[in-house]
């Protein structure tokens, strides 16, 4: 590992907002020990909690969690030095309910418990376009979902890759899961107040695609 690394890493531990379950052998087998306790001992309130999932920089995370003070938000990823710049940016606006999570999504079932979680956010993942298990729509990445999302919890897919959007509908389909609502051109789609929200937050990727005039797919559903 690069000195820049270490050193990045070194950082990111002295920030409270940052969480760590490491990804060695050693702990594969074991929960995080906040599973089940979020609300009471970390975020130390019962409001409910967002999960953004491969969140990068946590652009998401940190817009919803400015937008919605009485909700709790996580990001998660495996990538230190996109969670180090989030954090920072959380820290700086002082938000005291979004933090983020260093870990891979294979380990998620292991980091919550039942209903723990009451909504997730998939916000332009890699479309593993030759690895389409590797996708975070596919059927075990679902299942995970499953064990913590509450009843009526949803999952919200954002993408710019129409192959990811096609694949998840199948997977929906596949699991006779409940798709309440999908659209192939969010930004060009009719003017639900619902779909109006989602256009105020934007990450650095869907900035990105919008200057490139691609069309971002969305989809919600629910277990």
């Amino acid at each position: 590992m690069g000195k820049k690394k270490l050193k990045l890493y070194s950082i990111i531990k002295t920030f409270h907002n940052v969480l760590e379950f490491p990804i060695e052998k050693d702990f594969l087998n074991k929960c995080f020990y906040l599973k089940s306790k979020w609300n009471k001992e970390f975020f130390k309130n019962e409001n409910e909690i967002i999960l953004e999932l491969a969140c990068g920089k946590g652009e998401y995370s940190i817009g919803m969690g400015e937008k919605y003070p009485k909700k709790n938000f996580i990001g998660v990823d495996i990538k230190g030095a996109r969670i180090c710049q989030g954090a920072l940016i959380s820290l700086e606006k002082k938000l005291k309910n979004v933090c983020f999570l260093r870990t891979t999504i294979e380990r998620i079932e292991n980091v919550f418990s039942k209903n723990e979680i009451n909504e997730i956010w998939i916000t332009f993942p890699d479309p593993q376009i030759k690895k389409p298990k590797k996708r975070l729509t596919y059927t075990r990445f679902l299942n995970y979902y499953k064990t913590f999302l509450s009843k009526n919890g949803t999952i919200n897919l954002k993408t710019d890759n129409k192959i990811f959007y096609e694949f998840t509908l199948e997977m929906i389909k596949i699991n006779k899961l409940n798709l309440i609502y999908q659209t192939e051109d969010l930004y060009n789609t009719e003017n639900l107040k619902f779909l109006e929200i989602l256009k105020e937050i934007q990450t650095y990727y869907e900035k990105k695609f919008l200057k490139e005039n691609k069309n971002i797919f969305y989809i919600k559903f629910s277990f």
